[in-house]
């Protein structure tokens, strides 16, 4: 594996997720051995959408990670680029307004959404501070945004587990279960090189997001990192 494999155009990322699309739930429920459940919880509880809000959920997929948002009663728009993503999440779920969108130039106007979250998504954006450049500026003043993403184990000897785990074990499970097990060599790999907590938390405050923090979950596999409009 080589750090070429990284430097995917937009297309091909959209490709590589048009081609995971209807496999694309089941395949992350077994690579994160049911996980990902607790984390989608914990991204409903950090958003905290409520009735008659806006909530906009970009890298949503197949929009599975849009319909807790709904059931508060909140007007949630799954976006996503991946427009085998979006067929599936319209086959799956008509009633959401599912929405084709390039996160570094969202096709919404300003100060649109009270609360904007992407969860396993900011990690396949090709520029990730222009992308929270355009979550800032479509978020209503005193809005809320919530990341979730893979992040870096806090424990130094799970840490090196987890990576060996990453490397050689994900890709033979992918084969298994996903219709496109490659794609998941280049997601292991973008786990791998994505920033530590710290270091996305300061391209939050460079996009110009206020109060930022973070929690971990599950020993730092994953990050809850908030900000607020001011």
């Amino acid at each position: 594996m080589t750090r070429a494999s990284l430097d995917k155009q937009p297309h091909e990322v959209a490709s590589m997720f048009d081609d995971v699309a209807e496999k694309y739930d089941l395949t992350n429920d077994v690579l994160s051995l049911g996980q990902d459940r607790v984390w989608r919880k914990a991204v409903a509880q950090a958003v905290d959408a409520r009735p008659a809000q806006k909530v906009l959920d970009l890298a949503a997929g197949t929009a599975t990670s849009s319909l807790p948002f709904a059931q508060t009663g909140a007007y949630v728009v799954p976006c996503d680029f991946s427009l085998g993503m979006l067929r599936v999440g319209k086959r799956n779920h008509p009633h959401l307004p599912l929405t084709a969108g390039d996160a570094t130039k969202l096709p919404f106007k300003d100060d649109v959404f009270d609360a904007v979250t992407i969860s396993f998504g900011l990690r396949n954006v090709q520029d990730t501070d222009q992308a929270l450049r355009e979550l800032y500026r479509v978020t209503k003043p005193g809005g809320r945004v919530v990341i979730c993403e893979f992040s870096h184990p806090t424990w130094a000897p799970f840490r090196t587990v987890y990576t060996e785990y990453l490397m050689r074990a994900l890709p033979p499970v992918a084969r298994a279960v996903s219709s496109n097990p490659d794609a998941y060599v280049y997601l292991a790999e973008s786990i791998r090189d994505w920033p530590d907590q710290p270091a996305l938390a300061a391209k939050l405050q460079g996009a110009g997001w206020s109060k930022v923090a973070w929690r971990n979950l599950s020993g730092g596999i994953v990050a809850l990192h908030r900000g607020f409009k001011a």
